[in-house]
């Protein structure tokens, strides 16, 4: 490293290690922070500079093993069914924790440093890397009781003896905020007897303890070998439980958020391409912190747009979701939203807080239990417990009924909710499973005991093309306007993530946002219809945006309209991108 090119960055790490440590501590963080940046290699000269996102930027979410063969390890079936399928479509892959794991589908890891044998090598990631952008996570919060840090605890052995926090189980955690209802302490056997470790998430995930620095520099030096792995985005799993003070809630800490300002630094100053992602399922105003004042995350999960959008398709009213991403505001230079529907995980209910409440709630958690979901909760400081997450396929929560006949139907109010999502201000990431419409894998729970593997069923490479080539089949014909979808976005300059968003409200069915590339060389007019029903939006009713260009071509079905003229007719369930100005 040339120390005089990020003298200013080294600096301001020093006084926020000085925040979390103490003045003494922080000086030797300095010189450990310097060793550590040159033992990679990385930011030896100019770094590069930051890449601009651009609408082609799609993030597709997938485990290493979501596409299997025999005799060829995961990563590399799975990197030749993208470049076979889907090249043109997607740029970046999210490959969920592919490190040695012990549960939660690779979320109890094992060891950070190394790629679990059952999926390949560190060669096949880097592979991938050379088609693809790649995330990856960085599961900061906790690690697996199999790894040899925990094993170094329970021996006594240093540093990792230091490395977890020891709670007196007499202790009031009351006030302590849960997304689990399991036990908030674990026992562990160790040298010195039985301890009580916290485990936020289960007795599996041993939470880490930050407040010592040797912690913080483990996770630097896991930074810099992802970077030098080729990971473009790196996503911060759980970060908003990292620093535990007894009395409080125990999230969202101010040093948590020091914690991913020195994580933005080190990445600043070394790969500034590179993008961070927090990952907090939590209401909007305390997800949208971690953006800070443009010094923390570069990107945050749209949380509360997947429930939003089941709300607005079981209601057939999108006053809410219309009403909710009005009130969005401007974002902090160079920072954007990471746009989804489904993922790994459930479907997050705390993000309706505020949003929706009571009867709504519940016919939501009803409807979704109709549908052949799972409800998981979490325990609220008063002892009660209420909804946290919907275990379903999305494409199940979105269907009219659990079982219903009406394919087409269940179809297009699926796309509705995926077009919507993709014409958002921000990045879209499309789950694996979104792209065949996959339904609930009941079989998968029955297996597993886990209520999230209702939507993390694995393929064979042969089953899932032979579907795929299937004309009649479900997936070819959900594959198929999906694809249709994202070849027609990635080449809209107006679905640039930072370009301007306009929320429309048109009609109580309809969600409208209205999209401008920046150079104002191209709009698009996004309208999607909520209901089973035809309606047709008359000239009168029109805002100036449509009615200021008489011809506007839409891009979906590739036809004219004079909208302005004629009057817009939707039908059920259908999408309209209206394109006035320049396409591709």
């Amino acid at each position: 490293m040339t120390p005089h090119l990020c003298a200013s960055t080294i600096e301001r790490m020093r006084k926020r290690f000085e925040t979390l440590y103490g003045a003494d501590m922080a000086a030797r963080c300095r010189e450990r922070l310097i060793a550590a940046v040159g033992r990679y290699g990385i930011g030896m000269g100019t770094p590069e500079p930051a890449a601009e996102q651009g609408p082609a930027d799609v993030v597709l979410i997938t485990y290493a093993d979501m596409v299997q063969a025999p005799d060829t390890p995961p990563l590399k079936v799975l990197h030749r069914f993208l470049n076979n399928r889907l090249r043109g479509a997607v740029n970046t892959v999210h490959i969920l924790p592919f490190y040695p794991w012990s549960s939660d589908d690779g979320f109890s890891v094992i060891d950070f440093r190394s790629v679990c044998n059952q999926y390949g090598e560190w060669n096949d990631i880097k592979e991938m890397g050379r088609d693809f952008h790649l995330m990856f996570d960085m599961v900061l919060n906790h690690v697996s009781r199999e790894s040899k840090w925990f094993e170094d605890y329970r021996n006594g052995i240093a540093p990792g003896r230091f490395y977890f926090i020891e709670v007196d189980p007499g202790i009031d955690l009351s006030a302590v905020m849960r997304p689990r209802t399991s036990p908030l302490l674990t026992q562990a056997h160790t040298k010195f007897g039985v301890r009580h470790v916290w485990t936020t998430f289960s007795d599996d995930q041993i939470d880490l303890d930050f407040s010592q620095p040797d912690v913080l520099f483990e996770f630097f030096d896991i930074l810099l070998l992802y970077l030098s792995q080729g990971a473009r985005i790196l996503r911060l799993d759980a970060i908003a439980y990292l620093w535990k003070t007894i009395g409080t809630d125990c999230i969202h800490r101010p040093q948590v958020h020091t914690i991913v300002k020195l994580l933005r630094d080190l990445i600043d100053m070394v790969a500034p391409a590179t993008r961070l992602l927090t990952e907090t399922n939590v209401p909007h105003e305390e997800n949208i912190a971690y953006f800070g004042e443009g010094d923390e995350a570069h990107m945050v999960y749209q949380f509360a747009l997947p429930p939003l959008l089941l709300h607005a398709i079981h209601t057939q009213n999108t006053a809410v979701l219309t009403r909710w991403a009005a009130s969005l505001s401007a974002l902090p230079p160079g920072c954007t939203y990471l746009n989804f529907t489904a993922s790994h995980d459930g479907i997050g209910v705390r993000p309706l807080q505020g949003l929706i409440e009571g009867d709504a709630i519940r016919d939501l958690t009803a409807a979704i239990e109709k549908r052949g979901g799972r409800v998981a909760c979490k325990r609220n400081a008063d002892g009660t417990e209420s909804p946290y997450e919907y275990n379903i396929s999305y494409f199940d929560a979105v269907s009219a009924e659990s079982g219903g006949r009406d394919h087409k139907s269940n179809r297009q109010r699926f796309l509705t909710s995926q077009a919507v999502m993709l014409a958002m201000q921000g990045v879209p990431a499309v789950y694996f499973h979104s792209l065949f419409g996959t339904h609930n894998d009941n079989e998968g729970v029955a297996r597993t005991g886990m209520a999230r593997s209702i939507n993390r069923r694995k393929f064979t490479e042969t089953e899932l093309c032979a579907q795929l080539e299937d004309h009649d089949s479900e997936p070819h014909a959900v594959f198929e306007a999906y694809m249709h979808l994202l070849r027609i976005r990635v080449a809209q300059p107006a679905f640039a993530p930072h370009a301007e968003q306009e929320i429309i409200d048109l009609h109580p069915a309809c969600f409208t946002v209205r999209r401008s590339s920046p150079d104002h060389g191209q709009t698009l007019i996004c309208i999607s219809n909520f209901s089973a029903r035809r309606i047709r939006i008359k000239p009168n009713d029109q805002p100036a945006c449509i009615k200021q260009h008489q011809r506007w071509r839409d891009l979906l079905t590739d036809t004219e309209c004079k909208p302005a003229c004629a009057g817009l007719p939707l039908d059920a369930w259908q999408t309209r991108w209206l394109c006035s100005g320049r396409s591709q």
